[in-house]
């Protein structure tokens, strides 16, 4: 049997008490939010939403709303920052189960009425209805970079158009789909070619995505510090907004006692091997698989882990029942995901 090591100190409790409180505070502040729904919150519940809200973190956002009149909403988010992707879930997730019919979410939802409406941003107000967006996909990304147009940016500053810009992909795909499908965002103040109205996004989209539905694994070589051969696999694509609760990055590291000259493994390793990953993968959704590096008669897996879910210790005990020497587990905290950059396409 194997040793493991990891850190004991990484998988820090991650409920926090301020979700507990918002939500006490919620149920007595409530009935006081839905009257003033038709006006607006007074100043004062304003201020004491956002206190409760930047308590949790100073970083989050917070709206509240009636589309159309109809079931109110709350939402709660980082904005887009996978860095506060998972707080804004657990915030969302800690809810209490009758939520007075209000609708929750951690992140912007699509609202495609919107770019019919004006967007007024300090003294200027801009009519959507004008807003051009030129697309390009990148088949080898699985990404739609976008330009952003409209006639009035010849008139403000870049912060102003960079707000509309984020607004406008919003209400077009919501902030989670924004993060997951669109790469590079420019803004043009002439009109690009073939450009379509944001309306059009949601489809363009969905033409790229639907290849990628499954994700599949994008293999690469190169060679260890020490000169070898070495193989990468990375899933691809993988999204953060898949895993909300998966903030932790886990290093899982083993070796292997059979290789060729290359110290690449070999039966029976490359067998047992393949059996680890399977029982890796069926960790989720506590967990994911995103990289794999083998190389120098090791391989480390590459997991990003939900700390709350207990799959440490799964973890711990996959690498101590491993026979072909020492395994370790190390973990540390990443809700960005910051440790795939090297990985990414």
């Amino acid at each position: 049997m194997g040793l493991f090591r990891r850190q004991r100190d990484a998988a820090r409790p991650t409920p926090l008490p301020a979700i507990t409180e918002f939500w006490q505070w919620w149920a007595q502040a409530r009935p006081k939010i839905e009257a003033s729904l038709g006006d607006g919150p007074s100043a004062d519940l304003i201020e004491e939403l956002s206190l409760r809200v930047h308590r949790i973190h100073p970083h989050l956002q917070w709206e509240i709303g009636r589309p159309d009149g109809g079931v109110p909403t709350l939402t709660v988010t980082g904005g887009g920052d996978g860095e506060l992707r998972g707080l804004a879930e657990r915030w969302l997730r800690a809810a209490p189960a009758d939520t007075g019919g209000w609708a929750l979410h951690a992140a912007r939802q699509a609202d495609p009425e919107m770019l019919t409406q004006k967007l007024t941003l300090g003294d200027h107000e801009f009519d959507l209805e004008y807003v051009r967006v030129g697309m390009r996909a990148d088949q080898a990304r699985a990404r739609v970079h976008v330009a952003v147009y409209h006639p009035d940016f010849l008139f403000v500053a870049e912060e102003a158009r960079r707000q509309v810009a984020g607004h406008v992909l919003d209400w077009a795909l919501g902030e989670d789909d924004v993060a997951r499908w669109i790469g590079e965002v420019t803004i043009a103040t002439e009109p690009p070619m073939d450009a379509l109205p944001p309306g059009m996004l949601p489809a363009v989209v969905d033409q790229i995505a639907e290849q990628f539905r499954e994700p599949t694994w994008l293999w690469g070589e190169g060679r260890t510090p020490r000169g070898h051969p070495a193989r990468l696999g990375a899933r691809f694509p993988l999204h953060r907004q898949d895993h909300p609760l998966c903030d932790l990055h886990v290093a899982v590291s083993v070796p292997y006692a059979h290789s060729n000259p290359d110290r690449l493994p070999v039966e029976p390793s490359a067998s047992a091997l393949r059996e680890l990953e399977k029982k890796l993968d069926a960790l989720g959704p506590d967990a994911v698989l995103a990289v794999q590096e083998t190389g120098d008669g090791l391989r480390v897996y590459h997991l990003y882990a939900d700390p709350d879910s207990g799959v440490l210790a799964r973890l711990d005990q996959l690498a101590a029942s491993w026979p072909e020497g020492r395994a370790k587990v190390a973990s540390a905290p990443d809700p960005g995901w910051r440790a795939l950059a090297p990985y990414r396409p």
